[in-house]
């Protein structure tokens, strides 16, 4: 056990002091953010919409998301990750205060689009400052502790929000997470000056390539998109199909949503540490990953037991912290070839797209198919992404072409 808890100790050492502010400012803003997790069932249950309006309402969520994603790539380019962060949080806050007080479809499509445009501007932003702030071969870590602030925020988020739900209602939320994003901005001026942060990789190319025309590049971006389109599902239908084949109230739901955050919190960062020490292929393990997302939602086919909804949750988990790190590394290592924002953006969009494509889809199947067709669909497409990245790793390898 002390063995464990040094081994556990030690997989922090090395990172830079920026990284751990940068985390910690998104340990605070995740952790108000309730809203997401339950917006499809604050959509369903409190406003009355129907699966299809849903779907309908998170693709407008996606298409915003991209919009953010692209806008937040060129702005980082132009203006730097700085700035963009902190009007982001800013004026984030602000929208998610403002969005409680829309009540209809296209007006909540209108909001919805325009808050995710702002929101997601940080992403590319946050990427750029995070590789900014991290000697190279710390990259992989310092991604899995934005995670681990990420999924610890999360993991209190779910659960904090359901009580909210039960004891103060829906639109308390909003507020909380409003006054979060407001107050995660505010630490981000106080402890981030960029004229005193100590950067450690800042990378100039005088002939940058640009992400749009690096083929290996958009491979890896498609089998982005196919994983994401499986990994949305988790805060769309999956919400839903607790909630309708299993009965189980938001409370309930909260609980299992935060046994992720919690996995993640214990077990990522020295699950990460060892892997790195195998020296494989980074692609490996990404396939590795969806492989366990695919079997996520293979399982709640096989087995019709309420206990295999957190079995299911867990492969979802362990497929996440090993293919998210992992990817994420791969395209700040492969953004030293061109302009750091634009390639950071095209794998921010790319779970951008499936928002777009994911949620909508899923609701409409689910709709016209039912769970059980809807799950073996998105075992298909896991099956898809892995051919992808086994292709991918095929051709690469050959010319080490950093995947």
């Amino acid at each position: 056990m002390k063995q464990l808890a040094v081994n556990y100790i030690e997989s922090f050492k090395g990172l830079s002091k920026e990284v751990w502010w940068l985390a910690f400012i998104t340990l605070i803003n995740r952790a108000g953010t309730m809203v997401i997790p339950f917006l499809s069932l604050y959509l369903t249950k409190s406003l009355g919409f129907s699966l299809e309006n849903v779907g309908s309402i998170m693709t407008a969520f996606g298409i915003g998301s991209l919009a953010g994603n692209w806008l937040g790539g060129k702005l980082t380019d132009i203006f730097g990750y700085y700035k963009v962060m902190f009007a982001s949080l800013l004026l984030t806050g602000v929208s998610f205060i403002a969005l409680q007080e829309l009540n209809t479809f296209w007006p909540i499509c209108i909001g919805i689009f325009i808050l995710m445009i702002i929101a997601d501007t940080f992403r590319p932003a946050a990427f750029v400052a995070l590789s900014a702030y991290s000697k190279p071969e710390n990259k992989t870590r310092s991604v899995t502790l934005i995670r681990l602030a990420i999924n610890l925020g999360f993991s209190a988020g779910p659960a904090l929000g359901g009580l909210i739900i039960a004891t103060l209602g829906y639109d308390k939320l909003f507020w909380v997470d409003g006054s979060t994003c407001i107050l995660a901005g505010m630490l981000l001026v106080a402890v981030l000056n960029p004229k005193k942060a100590k950067v450690l990789n800042n990378i100039y190319n005088k002939s940058p390539i640009s992400a749009y025309k690096d083929f290996y590049y958009l491979t890896f971006i498609a089998a982005m998109v196919l994983l994401a389109f499986a990994f949305v599902q988790y805060f769309s239908t999956i919400p839903i199909y607790y909630s309708e084949a299993y009965k189980l109230n938001e409370s309930q739901i909260g609980i299992i949503l935060a046994c992720n955050g919690f996995a993640i919190f214990a077990l990522e960062m020295p699950l990460i540490k060892y892997l790195e020490n195998k020296k494989n292929y980074k692609s490996t393990y990404v396939i590795i990953g969806l492989l366990l997302i695919m079997l996520s939602f293979l399982v709640l086919n096989i087995i019709n037991w309420t206990g295999i909804l957190v079995i299911g949750m867990l492969l979802m988990t362990f497929g996440e912290m090993i293919a998210f790190p992992f990817s994420n590394a791969i395209a700040m290592e492969r953004a030293k070839r061109g302009k750091q924002g634009e390639y950071m953006a095209l794998y921010s969009m790319s779970f951008s797209i499936a928002h777009i494509f994911g949620h909508n889809s899923g609701m409409h199947s689910i709709a016209a198919f039912g769970y059980e067709k809807t799950w073996y669909a998105i075992v298909f497409i896991c099956l898809l992404g892995i051919l992808l990245l086994t292709h991918l790793l095929k051709k690469t390898s050959k010319n080490n072409a950093n995947f």
